[in-house]
């Protein structure tokens, strides 16, 4: 017993003499950094609408877009406090842009969507080109992509932006350049990119750029006729009919680190128990849902936006016809040959 305490006893003392020439012992932390299954600080999470948007209201009373540049409130997860982050890899929050109002040109390094949550007649511009924006688009800005949003129409909008900042800010490669106008000169007429790249054929001369799709915005209208022409069809245990948005000149992610997605789930699905390790931001665009993991459950509805963190088991349940739209970090993961999913108990 003495000789145990005496062996503590060297080795504490071992440690504080090397720990003076940032030395550390693998050994009393290499089952945290190496543990059988993947472990997270995220935890599940819930966002509804019907208690956020007063906030998100309140934001426009208080500070404009200009001061703020980006207006927004980040749903930062319970399990990461501080971090600004959603997941352990991404980040979301629900943007304000009011009408008459513009949030100034920039462009950063960090990718972003934009997923419009609710409202209409805003744009995003991206590039020297703009779109209009509608409930449910899927659009985004790559990487070092002069981008800007304006609301010239006469009703509030609010989308959900994600981002990798994490993602950026671990790799130590966060640069942001501001354009030095309000809004960037307009190049290209609306529905120029869609138009080039997103009608199954492309200019004879495009090569792709850096894994980015040219295309930058994919309307709800399109998508949601997707899926309910798919809606007869066979239907996934775990997911219903899900589709992942690619993009159209290679197949790819249409942003080299954020995977996104749109799912249908009939009215009376119940779904198979499903975990992956890309921990998944969701928005309901649709429908009412209940969501169990294996210690709680919860009623989601349209807006709600929600959080299940990488490996959590979790079933989803259709009260009604149910569209879901979700984020997360599967293409880093899949490029990495990191990614696992698991069906069933």
């Amino acid at each position: 017993m003495n000789a145990r305490l005496d062996d503590a006893a060297a080795r504490r003392a071992y440690y504080d003499r090397i720990a003076v020439h940032s030395l550390k012992p693998l050994w009393e932390v290499l089952a945290a950094l190496v543990p059988p299954l993947p472990v997270t600080e995220a935890v599940p999470a819930l966002w509804r609408w019907r208690d956020v948007k007063p906030f998100v209201a309140e934001s426009g009373s208080l500070i404009t877009a200009r001061e703020a540049e980006r207006r927004v409130l980040i749903l930062e997860n319970p399990g990461l406090p501080g971090q600004s982050t959603t997941t352990s890899t991404m980040y979301a929050g629900l943007q304000l842009i009011l009408p008459g109002e513009v949030a100034p040109a920039h462009r950063h390094t960090q990718s972003a969507l934009r997923f419009v949550v609710d409202g209409e007649g805003a744009y995003t511009a991206v590039d020297g080109e703009r779109v209009t924006m509608s409930p449910g688009d899927f659009i985004i800005t790559p990487m070092w992509t002069w981008h800007d949003h304006g609301n010239p129409g006469d009703r509030p909008v609010v989308w959900l932006d994600g981002l990798d900042i994490a993602v950026v800010r671990m790799l130590g490669a966060q640069f942001r350049e501001n354009h030095g106008h309000e809004s960037q000169p307009v190049s290209r007429p609306e529905g120029d990119a869609a138009a080039r790249y997103g009608s199954g054929m492309l200019p004879v001369d495009y090569a792709p750029r850096n894994g980015v799709t040219p295309v930058f915005c994919y309307p709800y209208r399109t998508s949601r006729a997707a899926l309910a022409t798919m809606a007869d069809g066979p239907r996934h245990r775990c997911h219903g009919i899900k589709m992942r948005y690619v993009n159209p000149a290679t197949g790819g992610a249409p942003i080299a680190t954020i995977g996104a997605f749109l799912q249908w789930l009939p009215k009376g699905f119940a779904g198979a128990p499903y975990r992956c390790t890309d921990g998944t931001v969701f928005t309901v665009v649709e429908g009412a849902a209940r969501v169990e993991l294996d210690d709680r459950s919860f009623d989601v509805g349209p807006k709600d936006t929600f959080v299940i963190p990488s490996w959590h088991r979790h079933r989803l349940h259709a009260r009604e016809d149910t569209v879901l739209f979700s984020f997360s970090d599967r293409p880093i993961q899949q490029a990495l040959h990191l990614w696992r999913e698991h069906e069933g108990e």
